[in-house]
């Protein structure tokens, strides 16, 4: 032990010696006079590493993404298994391009991924008439090129941490918000009536199941009244006065 410690600082400086030596010298030079000396060996086995380092990051990014597009799919959403794939996958070697040709500033090429995530994302946003839709699947397409961009900087725990982070947010917090929407529901109704019943039919229809509500607009003819309702309350006093309007003949159509 005494004589290892003895020579190991020769043997330390004799190698750095060679290593300079090794990076001075042409590649003709390095596999003539080093062929004794296995460092060419090692760094070519050390790109081989890094290439394989590489194939394990695209490969992990591949699976993260079609765990979260299993999700999507399953869902039935705009963008589903192939999107997720896809973004995870790009945004992932993007990262890793970024790094190994823009050593100067490697942040330049990562930071375009975010300006074609925004791009992307705002292509699966839509509207249906007062509603909004796809915004849940936008910000999910963005926190997957955010993990792709994680993993291919290297950080694997972390990018799988989040992966797990993205599945229970999408899947675990479906059932406290329907269990809110249960609660606390929001519609809104189309409601036609007879001109003479007006406004206040309907109003005591509302006020008999205990739900608050506003009028949005209305359109009026000779013989009928149509209004937009928007009614909060209760899931189960929206199902009665659903049942309580399907049996009134007062009410000429209603929509919701």
């Amino acid at each position: 032990m005494l004589i290892i410690i003895h020579i190991w600082p020769y043997c330390f400086s004799v190698t750095i010696r060679k290593f300079y030596i090794f990076l001075m010298l042409s590649a003709y030079d390095r596999n003539h006079l080093f062929h004794n000396f296995n460092l060419y060996s090692i760094m070519k086995l050390l790109g081989a590493f890094t290439l394989g380092n590489d194939f394990l990051l695209i490969f992990i990014s591949v699976l993260i993404g079609l765990m979260i597009g299993a999700e999507r799919e399953y869902r039935n959403k705009s963008a589903g298994l192939r999107t997720f794939i896809l973004v995870s996958f790009g945004s992932c070697l993007f990262t890793i391009l970024s790094l190994k040709i823009g050593i100067a500033n490697p942040d330049r090429l990562a930071a375009n991924i975010i300006t074609g995530i925004g791009f992307l994302g705002a292509g699966v946003i839509f509207k249906d008439d007062n509603k909004i839709g796809g915004i849940t699947t936008a910000t999910t397409i963005w926190a997957t090129a955010s993990l792709g961009m994680c993993l291919g900087s290297g950080h694997i725990y972390l990018s799988l941490l989040g992966m797990v982070l993205v599945l229970l947010v999408l899947t675990s917090l479906t059932y406290l918000q329907d269990y809110i929407d249960s609660r606390h529901k929001i519609r809104e109704y189309h409601i036609t009536v007879d001109v003479q019943d007006g406004l206040e039919y309907c109003e005591n229809i509302f006020i008999r199941h205990h739900l608050k509500f506003s009028v949005l607009r209305q359109q009026y003819s000779p013989d009928s009244l149509s209004t937009t309702w928007k009614i909060t309350g209760n899931m189960q006093n929206h199902d009665a006065m659903v049942n309580q309007m399907m049996r009134d003949s007062r009410i000429r159509a209603y929509q919701f």
